[in-house]
């Protein structure tokens, strides 16, 4: 079985400042009761998609947050999360998730785990989770046995003659079951149905990501692919993802869900970024994948290097009688720098923080992820946007008359 998730990437400038606020809360939210429920190390299994079951579990009216303390994620501030059943459900899928693709690693002895020592750590580790996932998944009422049953199940798939379809059951079911408990926390079992048939497309659609996207490395490796043991052209299996992301889009008309930024977040993650996962994957199988852009502060650079911007810094004053580029901190000499340098790394700053003072020359730069990846998409017409749902439910960051 292969890493099948951490597909949805969503974009700061497709969510628009509400909706990246709140998906930063509900990221936020589960990274800390990930550290609470299993420790520190448990950090490291959070993931976008997970936040998919926390926020279709606020979109249904159960919510709960609290203030937390700086994070040098968040370039050391503070910031309002979110907590609750759905941050726990989520966290309890991750772990579970995780710990499957841990200990598939460590059975097949590859990556990291190849050697007997690292196998034996990893062993144990998955154990950690699995134990702490379903030890969560039990507080709040979740039956974890589709998520446990995951690796099993997919090497008996993997060890017959299969077909597409079937391959991608064991994964279908698990997160399906996981988006169907959201209805079961909010008391809404109207919504179990939609949610299921929702989650087990979306299961669906990332088995065959990941299978399109490693395709060619899986050959080269003589690893399973579920797209050469059936015989599936990468072209038809795009045009699986396509279908299966307008089933998605169809199964959350169904479902409902109160008004407010939640119910558009839900909306932007499962139908909209799950349609850009599938283009970045043809752009990518087509080598026209968007490069990343360049940072506006890059560490290699020495410090008497001048810049040389599109266009000239703002004159703005730092203070009375002083003119020329606007800074932030003070001017450095070299060893100076590079201990503020050292700290903006160790802080997190120096990716994290929207703006933050070169630690030379002062100037005001921003952090690595300020600016994102894939924004091939970010200049749309609003309208166009919003009649795209079908449903009148507008997720995009402007006001379309919605």
């Amino acid at each position: 079985m292969s890493d099948v998730f951490g597909f949805l990437r969503p974009c700061r400038h497709h969510l628009g400042p509400e909706l990246h606020a709140r998906w930063s809360a509900h990221l936020c939210g589960l990274c800390l009761t990930l550290r609470d429920e299993a420790g520190q190390l448990a950090r490291v299994t959070t993931h976008v998609d997970a936040l998919v079951v926390s926020v279709l579990t606020e979109a249904q009216g159960v919510g709960g947050g609290r203030e937390a303390g700086p994070c040098p994620l968040r370039g050391m501030r503070s910031a309002a999360v979110v907590t609750g059943d759905g941050a726990r459900l989520a966290a309890s899928t991750a772990l579970l998730l995780a710990a499957d693709r841990v200990a598939d690693h460590v059975d097949d002895r590859d990556g990291p785990f190849a050697s007997r020592p690292a196998a034996a750590v990893g062993d144990r580790v998955a154990t950690r989770w699995a134990r702490a996932g379903s030890a969560t998944a039990a507080g709040i009422g979740f039956d974890p046995a589709a998520l446990l049953a995951v690796p099993a199940r997919q090497r008996e798939v993997e060890g017959g003659v299969a077909t597409l379809d079937r391959v991608t059951v064991p994964t279908e079911r698990a997160v399906g079951a996981a988006l169907a408990h959201t209805a079961v926390l909010a008391g809404r079992p109207e919504n179990a149905e939609p949610l299921d048939e929702a989650g087990r497309l979306l299961g669906r659609l990332a088995h065959l990501l990941d299978a399109v996207t490693d395709r060619s490395a899986d050959a080269a490796s003589g690893r399973w692919n579920p797209l050469e043991a059936t015989g599936t052209s990468t072209a038809d299996a795009l045009e699986r993802c396509r279908e299966t992301v307008a089933g998605i889009g169809a199964a959350l008309r169904r479902v409902t869900l109160d008004p407010g930024p939640a119910r558009r977040l839900a909306h932007q993650l499962l139908v909209h970024e799950s349609g850009r996962a599938v283009a970045r994957a043809e752009g990518d199988l087509r080598g026209s994948g968007p490069e990343p852009p360049l940072a506006p502060w890059d560490p290699s650079r020495p410090p008497d290097e001048p810049d040389e911007p599109d266009e000239p810094d703002e004159e703005v004053p730092d203070e009375p009688g002083h003119t020329g580029p606007r800074r932030l901190g003070p001017e450095r000499g070299l060893l100076a720098g590079c201990a503020a340098a050292a700290g903006l790394c160790c802080t997190g700053q120096l990716c994290c923080s929207e703006e933050f003072a070169d630690p030379w020359t002062g100037q005001p730069r921003q952090g690595r992820c300020a600016d994102c990846i894939d924004c091939t998409s970010c200049s749309c017409d609003c309208c166009d946007c919003c009649s795209s749902c079908g449903d009148g439910d507008c997720c995009c960051s402007c006001d379309c008359g919605s």
